[in-house]
């Protein structure tokens, strides 16, 4: 039997993740550099050769299975600089809340009780495949889907023993943000796709994002292994099958229709 406490590494729970739950994408190791001299003891594989958003960031490590680092200076997300305290917020991004909420004062409050880093504290933040990561991160986001996502926060709750969890929406910065709640709060999170996560995350799909805290990743990973063990599959409510989801309902005598007389 799996011992829940026994070591770990990062690519073995990285392994387990998509092995058990059939992820379609690569686990994103999230870290946030308070000072260029940590981040400088750190080596990107790729470096973005024009300015991207942070969604894009995400992509291209989930995706490509790159190890990148980034700045301000290769942000192009107004929100994602407020969100990782780069810039302070301003009337004239919260001009571009408007869309959302029909209301010009409100739009205001919107960008003002959005999560936000210190100003100035963080310098380089770095995006890697959980497996390649060159350092512990601060937060790993999953890209997946609504069933996925409901094993990896039971298993969750599993390991740490609280229920029920509770997470935090915002009208956009669904992903930088997302990932700086998690950090700031040291909680899980999962929200919807904003339209930037959209388009520039590459989330047509309907999937959802995912937030684990960094040091809480790889106990989340065993209570899977374990969980998997014990209840003879990884997936609910079919156990005993490999694959999230399986319809039960597909060929059931009750979900039938008939004619209307």
């Amino acid at each position: 039997m799996t011992d829940p406490k026994a070591p770990m590494t990062y690519a073995e729970a990285q392994e387990l993740f998509e092995r058990l739950l059939k992820l379609d994408y690569h686990p994103v190791a999230i870290k946030f550099f308070k000072s260029t001299e940590e981040a400088d003891q750190y080596q990107a594989e790729k470096r973005a050769a024009a300015k991207l958003t942070f969604c894009q960031f995400t992509a291209a490590s989930r995706m490509a299975n790159y190890v990148l680092k980034g700045s301000n200076e290769n942000i192009l997300c107004e929100n994602c600089l407020t969100t990782f305290g780069y810039t302070a917020p301003s009337d004239e991004e919260a001009k571009g809340h408007f869309k959302y909420v029909a209301d010009e004062e409100f739009a205001r409050q919107v960008l003002a009780t959005k999560p936000r880093l210190p100003l100035g504290e963080m310098k380089v933040f770095m995006t890697a495949p959980l497996a390649k990561t060159p350092v512990d991160p601060d937060v790993v986001m999953f890209v997946c889907n609504p069933l996925q996502a409901y094993h990896i926060l039971n298993d969750y709750i599993g390991a740490f023993k609280v229920h029920p969890l509770q997470f935090n929406h915002t009208v956009n910065s669904a992903v930088c943000g997302g990932a700086v709640w998690t950090y700031l709060n040291h909680k899980p999170n999962m929200n919807t796709m904003c339209s930037g996560s959209y388009t520039s995350g590459k989330t047509e799909k309907g999937e959802v994002n995912v937030f684990i805290p960094g040091d809480q990743i790889l106990d989340v990973a065993r209570q899977l292994a374990y969980r998997t063990e014990v209840s003879n599959g990884a997936s609910f409510p079919c156990t005993g099958t490999e694959w999230p989801g399986l319809d039960v309902c597909k060929k059931c005598p009750m979900v039938r229709f008939k004619d209307v007389e």
